[in-house]
C-alpha cells in the first residue's frame, strides 16, 4: 500500500467513520478519490489531515474543507444517483470529484480562474468524466444550468444564500456551513415550491467563501 493510500485509509477510518458517516457511497468515494491530486505538491503530505487545507498557491487563500465536514454534509444532502449537483466554491475540485462518484452530473464553480484551471486538470488526471468546472463567484452560482437537485457549499457563508436557493428544484437541497450566527453550523436548506426550510445539522467551522462574507454595518 502506498503512503497516500495508507493515509487515505486512515482518514476514512479515523475521521469519517467515527463521525457517524454510514453512507457507503461516500466512504467508497473518499477511498477512491486521491485527495493528494487536488493539493499542491508542497502540501501533499497534509492532504489527509483533519484541517481546512489552503490549495491556492501565491493567491488569495482557497480551501479544501475538512474531510469529515464534507462527508457529513454530503450524507445529509442524500444525493441520489439521478441528481444534478452544483458545487459552489469548488477550489481545486476535490469535493466535486467525490460527489461525481455517486451523482449523475456535477457542475463546479470557482471564482479564481487559475484555480479553476487547476481543478479541470486534476479532475481530468483522476478520470472524473461527469464534471464541468466554470469560473464564477460563489454568490453567483450557475443560473444558466439551474435548477439543481443539490447545491453543496465547499465552505462557509456569512449571509443567507437566497440567490443560490432559487437555483434549486422543488424538493432540492442546499447544504453548507452557515456562519450567519455563532457558533457556525452546517445547515440543510430544502426547497418546497418557493419556500425554504432550514435544518441545523451540526456545529462546524469552515473558511468563508469569497463573495459570501457579511457586509459590515456602518456604526455611528
Amino acid at each position: 500500500m502506498s503512503v497516500f493510500s495508507n493515509a487515505r485509509q486512515k482518514m476514512v477510518d479515523g475521521q469519517v467513520r467515527p463521525s457517524d458517516v454510514t453512507d457507503v457511497r461516500i466512504i467508497d468515494a473518499m477511498m477512491a478519490v486521491p485527495r493528494e491530486a487536488f493539493v499542491p505538491a508542497s502540501k501533499q503530505a497534509m492532504a489527509y489531515l483533519d484541517l481546512d487545507l489552503d490549495v491556492a498557491e501565491g493567491a488569495a487563500p482557497r480551501f479544501l474543507i475538512k474531510p469529515v465536514v464534507l462527508a457529513k454534509m454530503l450524507q445529509a444532502a442524500e444525493i441520489k444517483e439521478t441528481d444534478r449537483v452544483l458545487v459552489v466554491g469548488a477550489a481545486s475540485g476535490y469535493a466535486a470529484a467525490v460527489i461525481a462518484k455517486f451523482a449523475a452530473d456535477v457542475t463546479a464553480t470557482e471564482s479564481d480562474s487559475a484555480l479553476a484551471s487547476k481543478a479541470r486538470a486534476a479532475l481530468a488526471a483522476t478520470g472524473a468524466g461527469n464534471i464541468q468546472v466554470r469560473t464564477a463567484s460563489a454568490g453567483e452560482g450557475d443560473a444558466a444550468g439551474a435548477p439543481y437537485d443539490v447545491i453543496v457549499l465547499n465552505g462557509a457563508t456569512e449571509i443567507v444564500p437566497e440567490h443560490l436557493c432559487r437555483q434549486l428544484k422543488a424538493g432540492g437541497r442546499l447544504v453548507g456551513v452557515f456562519a450567519t450566527t455563532q457558533p457556525a453550523r452546517a445547515t440543510l436548506v430544502t426547497s418546497s415550491h418557493g419556500d425554504y426550510g432550514h435544518r441545523t445539522l451540526f456545529d462546524a467551522a469552515a473558511p468563508v467563501l469569497p463573495g459570501m462574507e457579511r457586509v459590515a454595518a456602518f456604526v455611528f
